[in-house]
């Protein structure tokens, strides 16, 4: 079977998200990428956790390091009877999936994914941690291909040639979306906010955009107003790390400023992403807070004297009233319908 990440940007290659091998995972180290290209060595579930606590690879990528580091844990307990290594993996599936709280209930259905996946493997006389790698591998396939669904409706919304202003790295949906704009000769122009502290649309979106050959243009978080009506911009479009069914956004912290300004221009804004039946309402989603001195530094420079207090909010919530429509792999749902994403397999066009 052709693999979907098939003519995407390098850090969009399964491989260099992260990969399992020979008891060890290797994650691509996007705190320093794309200045620097180098892997960190996971050799423990512990260390896997650590390494989508520490932020090294963010955005989808711990939705691939995550369940390699259940074949990693596969791996470590190989040699205890197969109850027991079922009782390890059930172990590791909670220590890895609550390294971050805001993602811990996706982060826990990929995970517990493996341990069924496993037992089998043990039963058959097969490497569990093989079958575990095999697995991610066809999941990554299968979510590679929903996102490229949901691309084709995203970008249906695009005009042609149009502007496109971002937030954060969208990983698999920035790609699926550029293939698409790619595939019909729509040469969008990108505008993505640098995305600080970790800067990711300044390292990660911009290198995609450009790797891919389309026009990008990078600004600072404080200009997306400016920008919106200087460059006429036609559309803002993000993902999204939980989306609750009542139809609140959390993505990177500063979206729902962006999606503020975007709402008083009348610039529509469209958010990727299924809906996340674990949070039925917003009040289920927990803003991650993490390490404030982050925001008194740049890329390790410090900005600010001593004494200086930092804040450092990983998410914000962006309601509803501010969102056009939610882009899935069904169609585009208005955000407040977002319980019919359950409903049935047919696809749900929005009419505005």
């Amino acid at each position: 079977m052709e693999r979907a990440d098939k003519d995407l940007a390098f850090m969009l290659k399964y491989e260099n998200v992260a990969w399992y091998e020979d008891g060890k995972v290797r994650v691509l180290d996007r705190r320093v990428y794309p200045a620097k290209v180098e892997f960190v060595i996971c050799e423990s579930t512990q260390e896997v956790a650590k390494a989508i606590k520490d932020m090294v690879t963010q955005s989808t990528g711990p939705y691939t390091l995550a369940p390699m580091g259940m074949a990693l844990a596969a791996y470590e307990c190989r040699l205890m009877s197969e109850s027991e290594q079922i009782e390890y993996l059930k172990q590791a599936s909670v220590i890895i999936s609550t390294s971050r709280p805001t993602t811990a209930k996706r982060m826990a259905m990929l995970t517990e994914s493996c341990i069924p996946v496993a037992a089998k493997a043990l039963a058959e006389g097969k490497k569990a941690d093989e079958a575990i790698r095999d697995h991610v591998v066809e999941m990554n396939n299968a979510r590679y291909n929903r996102v490229r669904q949901a691309a084709k409706y995203l970008v249906s919304k695009f005009p042609k040639n149009g502007k496109v202003m971002t937030q954060c790295y969208a990983e698999t949906i920035l790609g699926m979306m550029l293939l698409e704009c790619r595939e019909q000769g729509n040469n969008i122009k990108l505008f993505c906010p640098e995305t600080r502290p970790y800067f990711q649309g300044a390292r990660f979106t911009s290198t995609v955009c450009y790797q891919m050959g389309f026009d990008t243009t990078l600004i600072t978080d404080n200009m997306p107003a400016f920008v919106m009506t200087k460059e006429k911009i036609d559309v803002f479009t993000c993902a999204a790390d939980a989306i609750s069914c009542d139809g609140y956004v959390f993505n990177k912290v500063g979206t729902s400023q962006i999606a503020i300004c975007a709402n008083h221009f009348n610039i529509p804004v469209y958010v990727s992403g299924a809906p996340d039946i674990g949070h039925p309402t917003f009040d289920t989603v927990t803003i991650e807070m993490r390490d404030p001195s982050f925001s008194l530094q740049a890329m390790g420079v410090r900005t600010a004297i001593e004494g200086i207090k930092g804040y450092y909010p990983a998410f914000d919530m962006t309601p509803p009233e501010l969102i056009t429509g939610i882009v899935t792999n069904k169609g585009i749902f208005e955000p407040t319908k977002l319980n019919d994403y359950f409903k049935d397999n047919q696809p749900y066009e929005l009419t505005v």
